[in-house]
């Protein structure tokens, strides 16, 4: 099933609906879908590198937006499913503090998810359920998914096909890298 789902997606990439393909695809891809958006993104820098940055553009505005729908559905669904299974068992208090820590660390969990191999959509239906304040939600993956898409975008403008093999091989072990450094800096700052 995901390899058909994959093919589907690489198959848009030919189309003349391809960007309404990308926004479709990246928009549920932030809170359902299992494919990311830069499988079809790549191809359709490479056919037409004049539009990279439109492209890169379209596929950050429509992953915000799945990004909202994430969200939502992890309010909705803590709030109808969720809550009342921890009520059950006794175990409201649990979640509460660690909402309260996942909340604490929200926009880095954003940020770390929306330019790495993770699952984004985990931290959109996450942060919804932990009630992670939505602007600071909404920030964080503008900036987070932004850098992804306009790092890509900008990478096959400028190199065109043969920066391709690094992007679809190396990209999200940079991004991790970048990450971790990132983390490890502000560890280091905060606490030495």
């Amino acid at each position: 099933m995901i390899r058909r789902l994959y093919d589907w997606t690489i198959s848009l990439a030919a189309s003349p609906h391809a960007l309404w393909g990308l926004a479709l695809i990246a928009f549920l891809e932030s809170s359902v879908f299992p494919i990311p958006p830069d499988i079809l993104m790549i191809p359709m820098i490479i056919a037409t590198p004049h539009r990279a940055f439109l492209i890169a553009g379209v596929a950050l505005v429509s992953s915000v937006l799945g990004g909202m729908l994430g969200y939502f559905i992890g309010w909705g669904a803590f709030e109808s499913i969720g809550r009342p299974v921890l009520e059950f068992y006794g175990k409201t208090h649990a979640f509460d503090d660690f909402a309260a820590r996942y909340n604490e660390f929200g926009p880095w969990a954003v940020l770390i998810a929306g330019v790495t191999p993770f699952p984004y959509k985990v931290i959109t239906i996450l942060s919804g359920s932990t009630g992670l304040n939505i602007w600071v939600f909404m920030i964080s993956s503008i900036v987070a998914r932004g850098l992804r898409f306009f790092v890509v975008a900008g990478l096959l403008w400028k190199f065109g096909e043969p920066i391709r093999d690094f992007i679809e091989r190396r990209l999200a072990l940079m991004f991790t890298i970048f990450v971790v450094l990132l983390v490890a800096g502000f560890y280091v700052v905060k606490y030495l």
